[in-house]
């Protein structure tokens, strides 16, 4: 039992939530518990996780989305492929958060945290009267178009999305396939991913402070509400899954449901238990070409792009988690709100690196833009990870599907 704790982040989380909710309740509501000594240093925890996070997450982006890109290869392959892939990527994940945000808009409204933490004064909240659709448009630019240092260094994640795929272009144009650059660019996205990893191994201390904070003031009702939201994130998870990507794969791909869950099922496994399309991504380059037939050249290029870019799973989840811990701090959603999620959680998946809690990252996008307060992602961190192994599944799904409706375009206009 102590060897499969010690070995699974997953069920380290859970029992430091179980553990935090235990204590809470069984010592109760504490009065000035924040003069005490042990609190603050408790807290501590939860700030450091948050900071670390926070630290690494615009180098995070900007090197894994510059690898994305680099793998597409020369200007005659991103001509062809290039064009085609970005549309089919962003068709589905466009579906993907619709169905998030709409269903989470039409089901009963979360109840508020009855202690919720106080939103950071650095948090800028949306302005009611910029609704239309020219200053949405001014607040994207102004927010994209800014100095790629100063956007690493102020966790600008638009505009280091905006600069990534700008330079990334450039390079693939500048400098053959071979160029020693784009080798260092995956030496450093390998580094920055593993002390990514080292970090999400704190998360159970994170979790145990946040979910304590809660306990201990009375807000024993956070868990119901998780079982909620999990429950609709997977649900809807599923029906992206099992209708609406298989329908894609029929109709514009000429393959039937059976046959296509016989073709990518050892992917799926691999995604389900590492969590991780870019460790599936050797397994999905062998089902696309073997049991797909995808091209070579195909399958080489939008395979490796759908790992970094095309993140259904992660985008369907974010949106829900964007409604359901607005719900949960109290903050009122105007349409404004909703069409900035929205935007945001199509950004933030692009830049999502396939790795485990790899979305965790992109949600601060998400939640600086409705006005929630980044502490809330300890609080999805309770549930995040079981879900993860669902989402990355239908993200590796969906970088298949991809490559198989692409590759038969190409073979029919190309």
């Amino acid at each position: 039992m102590w060897k499969t704790l010690r070995h699974s982040l997953p069920l380290q989380i859970a029992v430091a939530a179980a553990l935090a909710w235990l204590v809470g309740t069984v010592f109760g509501p504490i009065e000035n518990a924040e003069q005490t000594t042990w609190y603050p240093l408790l807290m501590l925890a939860k700030v450091s996780y948050i900071g670390l996070l926070k630290a690494v997450v615009g180098m995070m982006v900007l090197l894994s989305l510059l690898e994305g890109i680099s793998n597409i290869g020369n200007v005659v392959r991103l001509k062809r492929l290039g064009g085609a892939t970005l549309l089919f990527y962003g068709f589905t994940t466009t579906i993907a958060i619709t169905i998030g945000l709409g269903a989470a808009l039409m089901m009963p409204e979360w109840q508020p945290l009855t202690n919720a933490p106080p939103v950071d004064e650095s948090i800028s909240f949306i302005n009611q009267d910029a609704a239309g659709a020219g200053a949405i448009a001014t607040k994207l630019i102004n927010m994209a178009l800014v100095n790629p240092f100063a956007a690493v260094t102020q966790g600008n994640l638009l505009a280091i999305v905006v600069f990534t795929i700008l330079f990334g272009i450039s390079l693939i144009v500048a400098l053959p396939e071979s160029h020693p650059l784009f080798e260092t660019i995956r030496g450093l996205n390998k580094g920055i991913n593993t002390m990514v990893a080292g970090i999400i191994k704190l998360a159970p201390f994170a979790v145990f402070a946040i979910v304590f904070q809660f306990s201990h003031k009375g807000d024993n009702d956070l868990f119901g509400q998780l079982f909620s939201f999990a429950a609709l994130v997977f649900g809807l998870t599923m029906v992206h899954a099992l209708i609406v990507l298989p329908l894609i794969a029929r109709v514009a791909g000429g393959i039937g449901f059976v046959s296509l869950f016989r073709a990518i099922s050892a992917p799926l496994a691999m995604a389900f238990a590492t969590s991780s399309s870019a460790a599936t991504l050797p397994v999905s380059m062998q089902a696309a070409k073997e049991e797909l037939k995808v091209t070579p050249s195909t399958a080489s290029m939008v395979l490796p792009l759908g790992a970094v870019m095309n993140m259904d799973g992660t985008a369907l989840f974010e949106g829900i988690a964007a409604v359901f811990l607005a719900q949960l701090f109290g903050i009122d959603l105007s349409t404004t709100g909703i069409v900035m999620i929205f935007i945001m959680a199509m950004v933030s998946s692009v830049g999502a690196p396939g790795m485990p809690s790899g979305s965790m990252s992109g949600m601060q996008l998400v939640l600086l833009a409705a006005g929630i307060p980044l502490e809330a992602i300890a609080i999805l961190l309770i549930i995040e990870r079981p879900l993860d192994t669902f989402r990355t599944a239908v993200n590796v799904q969906g970088d298949l599907i991809g490559a198989t409706v692409i590759d038969k375009w190409q073979k029919r206009f190309g």
